[in-house]
């Protein structure tokens, strides 16, 4: 019979297979994007994600279990999506909103993803590990806040003002 632990550790290791390959996609998003403030970011964040796999090695030892991760098609798919937009579109500011629409898709994605790790660590005895999901959690929330300012202030306002005639061919 499986278990409300069962539950946590397998979500555990998928979040851990999530934010390493999180951790190989940033350096490209951050080569393909034109934004600096885009850039900076996300080479920002890249480093905020090798903490949080620290984070979850760490809630993994609460549990007793290894630091093992399991294949997460979800986080598979969003990040190939990413891909195919660095490749569909020249650099500048049509392919910077893809990325940041890509990468905040994977915020969002994490966000849920931590959301019920928190509560269900904090059901199951497990405060300390309750304490650094939330930790990252909260580096999560920051990190998607960012690149919707970034996407309003800059890119938006970029997009807006290309020719009809580049925005119409991109």
């Amino acid at each position: 019979m499986k278990t409300m632990n069962d539950l946590c550790v397998g979500f555990l290791q998928d979040i851990y297979y999530a934010e390493r390959q999180i951790l190989k996609a940033l350096p490209k998003m951050v080569k393909a994007a034109e934004n600096p403030q885009l850039k900076e970011a996300l080479t920002h964040h890249r480093e905020q994600t090798e903490h949080h796999v620290e984070r979850l090695q760490k809630v993994f030892e609460e549990f007793g279990k290894p630091a093992r991760a399991k294949t997460c098609e979800a986080i598979q798919g969003i990040l190939e999506e990413g891909d195919e937009c660095v490749h569909d579109f020249e650099m500048g500011a049509v392919r910077d909103a893809g990325i940041i629409a890509n990468a905040q898709a994977v915020e969002h994605y994490e966000m849920a993803r931590y959301l019920s790790l928190i509560s269900w660590t904090n059901t199951l005895g497990k405060p300390e590990s309750a304490k650094l999901l939330q930790e990252t959690l909260a580096e999560e929330q920051k990190a998607d806040s960012l690149l919707k300012q970034i996407a309003g202030a800059t890119v938006g306002a970029t997009v807006g003002k290309a020719p009809a005639s580049k925005a119409v061919a991109a």
